[in-house]
This record gives C-alpha cells, sequence and structure tokens, in this order.
C-alpha cells in the first residue's frame, strides 16, 4: 500500500516521518509514503471561489484541487490519502463534515482519511510524556503534570512552558520563524523516543489505527 501523507508544515512532516514507520514499517519494505508539507493549514476555499494558484502552498486552500487530482491519478494503484490537520478553535464535526463534503465532490474519488489533531499536533507528542522526558531530561515536572491530554489550552505554549528556556513568553518574544523552528525540534526530538502502540490521545490512536487498517494490518 502506498500513503501520500499531507501535512500543514514541516514539524508535523519530521514528525510522521518518524511515527510511520513505528507504525507500519519501514519506508519502501511492505508499504511505501510520502509526505507534503504545506506552509500552514489556511482556510477551505469558498464554492465560489476561482482557482487557487499552485504557488499557494495552503494545505486548506489547495485541498479541492489536491484531491481531485489524487482521485485520478490514483484510481488505478492501491494508494489512500491521509490529510493530517490540527483542530485549533474548530468545532471538531463540523470540521470534519466540511472536509467529507470536498472529498464528496471529487469524481473519481480517491480514498482518503481525514485526521484531526485536537487542539494541535503537539498534543501527540504530549500523549508520551516518558517519551518528553527521555528527549529533554530537565524538562519541568510540574508543567508537565498539569498538562490535560486533548485540551484546548494553547498545546504548543504548554510544550514550550516543559521543554523552553524561557517557555512560551520567550518564544513569543522571538517570534516567527523561532517558533516554527522550536516546533520543528520539539517534533524531532521526541517521536523517536515514542511508544505509538502506548500513544494517549484518542486523534492519534485513530490515526494509527486507521493506517493499519489500509494496510491490512489489523484482524
Amino acid at each position: 500500500m502506498h500513503f501520500e501523507i499531507l501535512v500543514e508544515d514541516q514539524s508535523g512532516k519530521i514528525a510522521l516521518q518518524v511515527l510511520l514507520e513505528k507504525i507500519i514499517g519501514p519506508n519502501g519494505q511492505e508499504h511505501s509514503f510520502k509526505i507534503h508539507a504545506y506552509k500552514g493549514i489556511g482556510r477551505l476555499p469558498k464554492k465560489r471561489q476561482g482557482v487557487i494558484s499552485p504557488q499557494k502552498r495552503i494545505l486548506l486552500d489547495r485541498l479541492p484541487t489536491l484531491l481531485r487530482g489524487y482521485g485520478k491519478s490514483l484510481q488505478h494503484v492501491t494508494a489512500a490519502v491521509i490529510v493530517v490537520v490540527d483542530l485549533d478553535r474548530k468545532n471538531c464535526g463540523l470540521f470534519k463534515q466540511e472536509l467529507l463534503d470536498i472529498l464528496n465532490s471529487c469524481n473519481p474519488k480517491p480514498t482518503t482519511l481525514f485526521r484531526i489533531a485536537i487542539e494541535e499536533g503537539e498534543a501527540w507528542l504530549f500523549g508520551d510524556k516518558d517519551a518528553i522526558k527521555k528527549a529533554y531530561p530537565a524538562a519541568k515536572s510540574q508543567a508537565l503534570a498539569s498538562y490535560r491530554q486533548d485540551s484546548i489550552c494553547g498545546t504548543w505554549e504548554k510544550l514550550a512552558d516543559v521543554v523552553y528556556r524561557g517557555g512560551a513568553h520567550k518564544l513569543k518574544q522571538l517570534g516567527w520563524p523561532y517558533t516554527g523552528q522550536a516546533k520543528y525540534e520539539w517534533a524531532k526530538m521526541i517521536t523517536p523516543h515514542m511508544d505509538v502502540d502506548n500513544n494517549a490521545p484518542k486523534s492519534f490512536q485513530v490515526f494509527r489505527d486507521g493506517l493499519r487498517n489500509l494496510a491490512g494490518m489489523t484482524g
């Protein structure tokens, strides 16, 4: 099985490069995958909006065009598209339905899974607190213990308070691109230590199990 993975940023890509091999095995062995990182999540285009430029690498803005393209290019191969996005502060049910509506408008329709991290991708890193401690032995234990899994709380800021010197306050003062670089480093450092079979977030478990189901690794 081949997987085309769409993620909203580089930190998501570096995390999934490690996690996918833990979930379905080494790339190109029994299954293969290609991860495409975009420059932010953006928003789904309105029905009457014109064609979005290919140069605008914002995930949701491009999604209708991407899925239509995959519907045509993947229709004769064993492959699936996996779209991984953050919920942020959206209504999960409504957001998922909007994504499904885009998919259902495609003809042909590619095999597609939408997987939504609640609230942000850093919640999946928080799902294995032992991995955080292994990656960052000086992690602040009190701040780590205070995080409530999958809460809408400013997840990346919470992780910054655990592992970044000066915490989220310092990182926000520095601004972009330092925040993006920090998120990339956290994903790179923490994911090698993560136990994908014992990760706490329900959204991660659904992501993991969906991949394995498509790959024929369950049942």
